[in-house]
């Protein structure tokens, strides 16, 4: 499996070998999954890029960004895709090992939220907007290469926890950040099937 953020990496990816192809719309949280652009203003969203990587491709292709509810997985399917890969509505779950402060600020956060950043790792993710991002980037010419601006921050996120801040803590997470749920991943598993599955049969009928 590899993860295509525009049509042309698809084709490389296929061409090479890869049996499944994650379709990352611009609206996913974390790295960008991109290799064969730079340009992040180019990249299209999950609903644009889905079906035009399916009609390019004979490999399955799973739908990412953006995908937090049934209605989101209903869609993705009605646009080609053989699967769903969905992960901000998880970050809440109990299992997750995220800290009291970082839950607080993903409880609080909303649609608007999130922001593509170079400034915490030195390679572009989108994740929960913190003070640094604001102050510094989030786009940043000066940012050190990836993996040196992380190691940067370091002594300043460690410092800040201390104190129960996440001013330099990364909170990667994607634009459905807001419909995340608290409850156990394996319920809110089920949760989802069943509101896509129930979904999908209303629009058949």
């Amino acid at each position: 499996m590899g993860s295509a953020t525009i049509v042309k990496e698809a084709i490389w990816l296929e061409e090479h070998g890869a049996d499944i192809i994650i379709a990352q719309g611009a609206e996913a949280g974390g790295h960008r999954g991109m290799f064969l652009t730079e340009n992040i203003a180019e990249q299209p969203g999950t609903f644009a890029l889905v079906p035009q990587v399916v009609d390019a491709v004979k490999v399955p292709v799973v739908a990412a960004g953006g995908i937090a509810d049934g209605r989101g997985i209903a869609a993705a399917f009605a646009l080609g895709a053989s699967g769903v890969q969905i992960g901000s509505a998880y970050l809440r779950c109990p299992e997750s090992t995220l800290s009291g402060p970082q839950r607080a600020a993903l409880a609080q956060a909303h649609d608007d939220s999130t922001v593509v950043t170079n400034v915490m790792t030195g390679r572009p993710a989108r994740g929960v907007k913190n003070r640094v991002m604001a102050e510094v980037g989030p786009i940043s010419e000066h940012a050190p290469a990836f993996p040196h601006a992380a190691t940067a921050l370091a002594p300043l996120k460690a410092a800040a926890e201390k104190h129960g801040k996440v001013d330099f803590t990364t909170l990667w997470a994607g634009q459905a950040v807001r419909m995340g749920r608290e409850m156990p991943a394996a319920e809110l598993t089920r949760a989802l099937a069943g509101a896509a599955l129930a979904r999908m049969s209303h629009l058949a009928g």
